[in-house]
């Protein structure tokens, strides 16, 4: 499971550095694409793989269905790690999540993502406030761990 915050700086280069707890779960070929909230997505392999099909599954007579197949694959990247476990990050997707400098390298579960530190500071700010109240909307009242 991929989970944590990671700082690493990104170069001139558009090459990161992974934080090493993540190259095993990435395996040897990973994506990375677009994300929401202006930040990129990184999915091992075999979760792109149950994304492609989910995509693919869409009709493709639905506006929304070929816009969104666009915005999400037209990023995508197949990636693997350099001997320094640094990834190349393309410069579109450089610009779309405006990586500066310094990143942050969130684990989310089922994929990673990459935000430049000023949008991960403003998503993290504007919503922690916001935390308990998006809990409860999200969760029953009666949920409790190992249900």
């Amino acid at each position: 499971m991929l989970m944590g915050e990671f700082h690493h700086n990104i170069d001139e280069k558009g090459r990161l550095t992974l934080p090493s707890k993540f190259r095993d779960d990435l395996g040897d070929e990973f994506v990375v694409t677009r994300g929401f909230e202006g930040s990129l997505f990184v999915y091992p392999q075999k979760e792109w793989e149950k994304i492609y099909s989910r995509l693919n599954s869409l009709p493709f007579t639905k506006k929304n269905a070929r816009d969104f197949k666009r915005f999400f694959l037209s990023g995508a990247t197949a990636t693997v790690f350099d001997k320094q476990g640094r990834i190349n990050i393309t410069s579109p997707l450089i610009a779309y999540a405006d990586l500066q400098k310094e990143c942050v390298i969130v684990g989310v579960g089922d994929h990673l993502e990459i935000w430049s530190l000023k949008r991960w500071n403003d998503f993290y700010n504007s919503n922690e406030a916001e935390l308990s109240d998006i809990a409860e909307d999200l969760f029953d009242s009666n949920w409790e761990i190992g249900d």
